[in-house]
């Protein structure tokens, strides 16, 4: 099967890349770029110099173009917002799976997108989306959908712990604080000052209080899941990491609920899900451990003198958090093993 990745320079496009040229069912055959097209793969991403890659160079990225290929049967955009939209509205009407990066198609709502996003470019293809989180979200989507939309890596590391819990009625819908630390590439390869080594080496920091992007995502799909209306208090934080999602998630128990009957929830939900790790309680996930794979890491503890439970999770913004939660979905939508490329 023919793939292509559209904006296959940045962080989560480099990923993708490597994942899809290992892959044992799909044929990595076009990857775009503004900025390099004409110049070979391999010389723009020195690492993966090799036969897999020898053949490719990178193209225009034009959508006209690209959808007047026909042979290509899945397409990633890796781009930024806005930018995705675009490429969409040329693809999607090919029939081709489309599976976007970015967060131009997460959000259902239009009012909610444009909140945190501004105007959208293809408000048309909202109802032809769907936001797929692999674990979690209905499967009719395999059928029901022309274009998937790939979580952001915070929203991944927040819903997975919440979602059964909520749907358990195992935690209470109020006083939801999540606290999360991202890697430096979480914010896309671009010059900045504020990500320049020095400025982030020895150096963590808040950011994006009370209004960060992915809460959009977040409280959409928390609501979705309890059937009501669910107000999260988000506090992301800039770590000096190059890659990684820590998350730590303070939610009320509910009357009844245990340690026990938590971890529960969680079994069940997730057997036989090969990208989910249920540590024991106390034990709690690290970045170290997840770092270029497609797992998210959970734990959890109750805290009795406050009565909360405090869930932890983390996980690799560049390939849970991105591109291989991407094939993760592509795999599924294919029919491929859900493991294919991502072991």
């Amino acid at each position: 099967m023919n793939v292509g990745v559209v904006g296959a320079s940045g962080y989560s496009g480099e990923v993708l890349v490597r994942l899809l040229l290992g892959h044992p069912q799909a044929k990595l055959t076009v990857v775009t770029s503004r900025q390099h097209a004409g110049k070979p793969l391999a010389a723009i991403i020195p690492s993966l110099r090799g036969p897999a890659a020898a053949q490719l160079k990178f193209s225009e990225s034009d959508p006209a173009a690209l959808a007047a290929r026909s042979d290509i049967d899945v397409w990633f955009l890796a781009l930024p917002h806005g930018a995705a939209a675009d490429f969409a509205q040329a693809l999607v009407p090919t029939g081709r799976k489309v599976i976007d990066l970015s967060a131009d198609f997460r959000v259902a709502d239009l009012a909610t997108y444009e909140k945190y996003y501004g105007h959208h470019h293809a408000p048309a293809l909202l109802p032809q989306a769907r936001f797929v989180l692999p674990e979690l979200t209905d499967p009719k989507w395999l059928t029901e959908i022309k274009l998937a939309a790939a979580p952001g890596c915070y929203p991944t590391s927040t819903l997975v712990p919440l979602v059964p819990l909520l749907q358990a009625g195992l935690v209470t819908r109020e006083h939801i604080v999540v606290n999360s630390f991202s890697g430096v590439s979480g914010a896309g390869k671009k010059l900045d000052e504020q990500y320049l080594y020095v400025e982030r080496a020895e150096s963590a920091k808040a950011y994006g209080l009370t209004k960060h992007r992915h809460l959009a995502e977040i409280e959409e799909q928390l609501s979705a899941a309890a059937g009501s209306a669910v107000v999260v208090q988000f506090n992301p934080h800039l770590a000096p990491m190059r890659r990684g999602i820590a998350t730590t998630i303070t939610v009320p128990a509910a009357r009844g609920a245990t340690i026990e009957s938590l971890y529960a929830a969680w079994h069940a939900a997730y057997a036989g899900r090969p990208f989910v790790a249920i540590l024991p309680s106390g034990e709690t996930p690290d970045t170290a451990y997840v770092t270029g794979t497609n797992r998210v890491d959970l734990s959890a503890v109750h805290d009795a003198r406050t009565g909360n439970f405090v869930l932890t999770s983390a996980l690799d913004n560049l390939v849970k958090g991105a591109s291989g939660q991407a094939v993760q979905i592509m795999n599924l939508w294919c029919g491929f093993a859900e493991t294919a490329g991502l072991a």
